[in-house]
């Protein structure tokens, strides 16, 4: 339940069409639900502007289309992550007007439009390998009621590319950067922009990069100013991040 439908619940309960024991009923999950193998945190839309997500990972198809359903039937958006191929199965054949993402490997339904903001927030990812972890992050974002720019392959390998780019850096309100190898790509970014950059290791490289670990090790050791870094492979965790920042920054946040 978001704060909008919360605050509707109690007019109407002010103007006596809705029953004080029907409206507890309708709050009574609120804290969260109990499913036995999962407790949904309805509160969370309320408490922190976000619904919970799913992080499919770990779990089964049917605990997945569960914890799904559950959100749905509570009228909340709904956004699954790291969704393998038997979970999709699972879940759009359960839900089929949900949208899959192949490339961020999310599932995502809207029932609440979120409110736009303002600002722009430019997803970049060094090469065309790391645009999965960069997708997962532009998903999130959208689905959070932000703008995105995807700019893709501008990896320092070709500094050419990122310098044509100037511009459309310049021009969003955070940045969130992904970057495999040697993860060298937010720190020439930092050094164009004078906005935030959030770093994200991918696991993309050869043997000596550690699956991540060079450029988690690279982008926390960098020598550019405003650079932040999350954990290996986590576009999910720099889009939440992102997103406040983005609201504060441009006054969408109450």
């Amino acid at each position: 339940m978001d704060p909008t439908k919360l605050k509707a619940l109690l007019d109407e309960v002010a103007a006596g069409k809705v029953s004080s024991d029907d409206a507890a009923k309708q709050l009574k999950t609120l804290p969260y639900e109990d499913l036995g193998f999962a407790k949904i945190d309805h509160h969370r839309q309320i408490r922190r502007g976000i619904p919970e997500t799913i992080f499919a990972a770990g779990k089964t198809p049917e605990q997945v289309s569960a914890i799904f359903k559950t959100m749905r039937d509570h009228g909340s958006n709904v956004l699954a992550t790291r969704c393998n191929e038997a979970v999709v199965k699972q879940v759009m054949a359960d839900h089929p007007d949900a949208d899959y993402n192949v490339m961020a490997r999310t599932i995502a339904l809207t029932q609440v439009q979120p409110e736009v903001c303002n600002g722009v927030v430019a997803v970049v990812c060094a090469g065309t390998s790391d645009i999965p972890v960069a997708e997962e992050a532009a998903v999130t974002l959208e689905a959070l009621g932000n703008k995105v720019e995807r700019i893709t392959d501008i990896g320092v390998a070709g500094i050419h590319r990122l310098l044509n780019q100037r511009e459309a850096l310049q021009a969003a309100t955070v940045l969130i950067v992904c970057a495999g190898m040697e993860g060298a790509l937010p720190t020439a970014i930092a050094g164009l922009v004078d906005k935030p950059v959030i770093a994200v290791p991918t696991s993309v490289g050869y043997g000596a990069s550690y699956g991540g670990i060079a450029a988690l090790l690279g982008m926390l050791s960098s020598c550019a100013e405003g650079v932040s870094v999350v954990n290996i492979d986590n576009g999910f965790g720099a889009a939440i991040t992102a997103s406040q920042i983005n609201r504060l920054a441009n006054g969408d946040v109450s």
